[in-house]
């Protein structure tokens, strides 16, 4: 049930005291032996909240230090970018991983400007020093400090290693292992320097220029400005903030900076579906503010707060749903839009996303292989071109150059959003308009996640469930075709569940934060059977827990 004020203007009420959540991380002490307490990689880093002693300067100092000796260990031994998002916390983190990483001798960039850098720029910097290589001596690599859309209480901070992706778990299980044991040890084997110094030693990246003016080679820039698309861009407080304008002014694009406003409170959001703040640019409650204005431009787009996610707004359908976007995109830039491409590129997609992408995928006669949730599964396939697109169902994606070269390895929602531009200009339909042409061809799917309680025992038995513990044989009425606990794009286990059949399917994975598992469904049979498919997916994944 959605919040009876999601969608509407913050309050003063809703708003973090900054203050006090910046005191909190540099007073908190984590109790090692807690598990809430702990440095925990997920997907995306580790993240969490001052306030509930889950990000604190401990946690950032130990943290650093295990990247340090991790790429030591590895023989990384070039330049560490080091970029930051506009999050309350983001700024003393940086600082506290600037001292470690100077005390260590490590070659730290910065930004030229001291300004916020998205995750796209960072990966960007990152492919561009190394060339393509992810062997040798010299490699770059980068921190990005950030808790990606999450509301303004909370910290992250996460490593992309020379590949220029999120670090797979082979390298944050150790990156973790070695933070916590390094605050079980006092931070007795953490060297850190004061900031002055820590400042002086780091060098300066230009990751807005160099980032902007290669923007032509991986989007039809010229196709854009040539039609005059009316674009509306809201970093909503973002990292992306001084991008919009640059992109503007150094391409000569009719485009307005929807909000130019950063705000660590986010005052200027409206809450989303729960009644809190987050900038996540796919929901319809915290987009309201910018749903509100799709008249006013041809295309208006929304960005989180380190612009790795893409929210897509058109005058005809409002805010499209990820899934919707995404399935376009790739019909887009597979059927013609990219003939640089290798002809063998493959299009990747999470096993939580649409199977509408599936289904344009047949038609267009490309290969779709499924992974599980994660970024860093896209990686291997964009650095060597064998994958020209990578998406997941949480609005964040990436592809290649025009020329077939890679140019994100993690996702970039600066150039999803100008893609949504490239294809109004070149076809003359908006993104919602090309969806509705799919559905036509394909069919209708109605799609959504739900929450189920469950304890931290249920999620882990969720997590290291096999095909065999799944008993049922049909799902709404239809008989069941496939029962995954592997991705069938590579085999790597998904850590909970996928259940198919003809015209629907389900997954379920344990949430990494909360007391429940996360269940997705959709179904090509209209909203009711998607219901029967939800209530359904309860009782199966009820009976496999016991």
């Amino acid at each position: 049930m959605s919040h009876p004020r999601a969608g509407q203007p913050a309050e003063p009420s809703d708003l973090v005291d900054v203050a006090h959540l910046v005191t909190a991380y540099y007073t908190g002490v984590p109790d090692p032996d807690d598990v809430d307490q702990q440095v925990a990689f997920g997907t995306s880093g580790h993240r969490g909240s001052s306030l509930r002693t889950a990000f604190n300067e401990t946690h950032i100092l130990a943290t650093t230090q295990a990247i340090v000796d991790h790429r030591r260990e590895q023989g990384y031994d070039g330049p560490l970018f080091l970029g930051r998002d506009t999050h309350g916390l983001s700024e003393p983190a940086w600082a506290s991983a600037l001292e470690v990483l100077a005390a260590n001798d490590v070659t730290v960039l910065v930004d030229d400007r001291d300004g916020y850098t998205p995750t796209p720029g960072v990966s960007h910097a990152i492919l561009r020093a190394n060339g393509g290589r992810t062997t040798g001596a010299g490699l770059a690599d980068g921190i990005v400090v950030t808790p990606s859309h999450n509301p303004p209480s909370d910290g992250g901070f996460k490593y992309n290693p020379p590949h220029g992706g999120p670090a797979d778990t082979d390298a944050t299980s150790v990156i973790a292992a070695r933070a916590n044991e390094l605050i079980r040890g006092g931070l007795a084997e953490v060297r850190r320097v004061p900031f002055s110094r820590a400042r002086a030693h780091a060098g300066a990246y230009d990751f807005l220029g160099t980032y902007v003016d290669d923007l032509p080679n991986v989007v039809d820039v010229e196709a854009i400005r040539a039609a005059g698309v009316r674009i509306g861009a809201d970093p909503l407080g973002g990292a992306s903030v001084a991008y919009w304008g640059e992109i503007a002014d150094r391409h000569g694009l009719d485009l307005t900076v929807v909000n130019p406003l950063v705000d660590p409170t986010w005052r200027f959001m409206t809450l989303d579906w729960d009644g809190k703040i987050r900038m996540d640019c796919s929901s319809p409650s915290a987009m309201a503010s910018l749903i509100a204005q799709k008249d006013r431009f041809d295309i208006a787009t929304g960005n989180d707060a380190d612009s790795d996610r893409h929210g897509i707004v058109t005058p005809d359908a409002g805010l499209m749903n990820p899934n919707h976007y995404l399935a376009v995109a790739i019909g887009y830039l597979f059927g013609g839009a990219r003939p640089g491409w290798p002809g063998t590129a493959r299009i990747g997609k999470t096993l939580v996303s649409s199977s509408m992408i599936d289904r344009v995928a047949a038609s267009i006669g490309r290969e779709m292989v499924e992974v599980p949730v994660g970024f860093k599964w896209f990686v291997p396939g964009l650095i060597d071109g064998s994958f020209g697109f990578g998406g997941e169902e949480s609005a964040g994606a990436s592809f290649l150059r025009r020329d077939g070269a890679a140019w994100t390895t993690d996702k970039d929602g600066i150039i999803l959003a100008l893609l949504a531009s490239e294809i109004l200009a070149t076809t003359g339909e908006s993104p919602s308009q090309r969806y509705a042409d799919l559905v036509a061809e394909h069919g209708a799917p109605a799609y959504a996640r739900i929450d189920a309680p469950a304890d931290r025992e249920q999620k882990a038995k969720l997590a290291a469930l096999s095909p065999d513990d799944v008993t049922a044989t049909e799902l709404a009425g239809e008989p069941i075709t496939a029962k995954l606990t592997e991705a069938p794009g590579n085999g790597a286990r998904i850590g909970g569940l996928k259940v198919v059949t003809e015209s629907a399917w389900f997954a379920a994975r344990p949430s990494g934060t909360e007391d429940v598992y996360k269940i997705y469904a959709e179904s090509f049979r209209g909203a009711d059977h998607l219901a029967q498919v939800q209530d359904e997916a309860k009782a199966v994944v009820g009976a496999a827990l016991g």
